[in-house]
């Protein structure tokens, strides 16, 4: 339930250094790249390189992207829940950085299906460890009053990042072939860890950095992800949203650029789809700094809905025209959709487990959720497509989105200012004094 007011967990605003803050800054910019992996330019150096001479066609390359996807899946709520109980969350960071790129930078001297597999599914599972971490520190650091703008602050350095090194692989690939992946990797891995030591450990508050609203409180009871879901109904609805948001939005631009493989053949879809992802990520720039600007003016329901309604309108648009720079300026709408989703998930996140010490194993276990949506969100549109044709999956897509623009109208609560329900909130430990004052 909501109450009128929440008592405070940070009753001023925390004064972290300016050290931290551009640490934190530099780093968001940095892992941008790192946190994914070779993301989709595995596909097309293993494809480019290897090819079907060393047996890399699209099917075997499919399906190590799937085992991959699904190894750091399974690994969300685990890493949420490593990020709640270290207290060396900057040592954690850093080595998930090493292993994500020497997993990456091995590739060109292995072609063995397994091995390929076995790095990527490693990458993919340290790089989980890099959402709840984020925004775990930035918590740690700025406290609960000034979480909503920092938050919108980092992702819009993520999603700058994003852009450059889009952009840097795109026209170094052009000139020395898509091995300059690798070197753009180790080079931005090499400064993010340099940013996270930027970054002072005494700034860090690891009870703030969970979600604890009492810095006495150090032996909480420890919950685990799936028993706080299920504890928590608003939480429990949230995470079923982010589902459905992912449903509806994953398989959009796969959508869109086999679309616009048919129409301008696959060497001009390249193109236009790389001017489709650099053009969302600089509308989710702004889009992010104003969300995080205005998420406590405006309060987090009027905003999420914004971003449901403008990923149900993004779908129907897409079914009036094939004309490829139609499609472009249409696919400018995901920076809008995905810059709202990606400042709001871990506000609203933080807004239904304040006070459990829970806030990041929560992060990983709603994410897994958002994952099974992502991952369902191909197959669904796939067999649309086949099926009823391109103009039928857009339309089932924003389907998808409008009903989860219902759901969160209709039940789930503003949670700004949220108070979790007694049940929510694992009891003190035995061991608080007598005559401490009930929870």
């Amino acid at each position: 339930m909501r109450g009128d007011a929440l008592p405070s967990i940070d009753p001023a605003p925390r004064q972290p250094s300016r050290r931290a803050l551009r640490g934190l800054d530099l780093l968001n910019v940095t892992l941008a790249d790192v946190r994914d992996g070779l993301g989709p330019y595995l596909a097309i150096y293993l494809l480019a390189v290897r090819g079907p001479d060393q047996g890399w066609n699209e099917a075997t390359i499919g399906l190590v992207m799937t085992i991959a996807g699904i190894a750091g899946l399974l690994a969300q709520t685990p890493a949420g829940a490593l990020i709640d109980r270290t207290n060396a969350k900057r040592s954690v960071v850093i080595a998930a950085a090493v292993v994500v790129t020497v997993s990456c930078l091995v590739l060109p001297w292995i072609s063995n299906f397994t091995l390929v597999a076995a790095t990527q599914a490693l990458a993919s599972m340290a790089g989980s460890i890099f959402a709840p971490a984020l925004t775990g520190i930035t918590l740690g650091i700025v406290g609960p009053k000034l979480f909503s703008k920092r938050i919108g602050r980092n992702e819009g350095f993520n999603h700058a990042g994003n852009a450059v090194s889009a952009m840097l692989a795109g026209g170094l690939a052009y000139v020395f072939g898509p091995v300059v992946v690798f070197w753009l990797m180790g080079l931005l891995a090499a400064c993010s860890i340099a940013a996270m030591l930027m970054v002072p450990a005494e700034d860090i508050d690891d009870d703030l950095a969970r979600g604890l609203d009492c810095a006495e409180d150090q032996t909480c009871e420890q919950p685990s992800g799936v028993s706080l879901l299920l504890r928590n109904r608003h939480l429990m609805l949230f995470a079923l949203l982010c589902a459905a948001f992912h449903l509806a939005n994953a398989a959009m631009l796969p959508s869109v650029g086999q679309l616009l493989t048919k129409v301008v053949g696959k060497d001009n879809a390249t193109s236009l789809i790389a001017v489709c992802i650099v053009a969302a990520q600089c509308v989710m720039v702004p889009m992010a700094v104003l969300v995080g600007a205005k998420a406590d003016s405006f309060g987090r329901k009027p905003i999420f809905l914004v971003a449901f309604g403008v990923l149900a309108l993004r779908g129907v648009l897409y079914t009036f025209s094939d004309n490829p720079f139609y499609l472009v300026a249409v696919q400018c709408l995901d920076g809008v959709g995905a810059g709202i989703y990606g400042a709001l998930f871990p506000i609203v996140v933080a807004d239904l487990t304040r006070g459990t010490g829970r806030f990041n194993v929560a992060q990983g276990a709603v994410a897994t959720a958002q994952g099974l949506g992502a991952a369902l969100s191909a197959t669904l549109a796939g067999v649309v497509i086949v099926g009823a044709g391109y103009s039928a999956a857009f339309l089932v897509l924003a389907a998808i989105a409008a009903a989860g623009f219902a759901l969160y109208l209709l039940f789930m609560p503003e949670t700004f200012a949220y108070e979790p329900r007694s049940t929510d909130v694992p009891p003190r430990a035995p061991s608080t004094p007598l005559g401490a004052p009930a929870e």
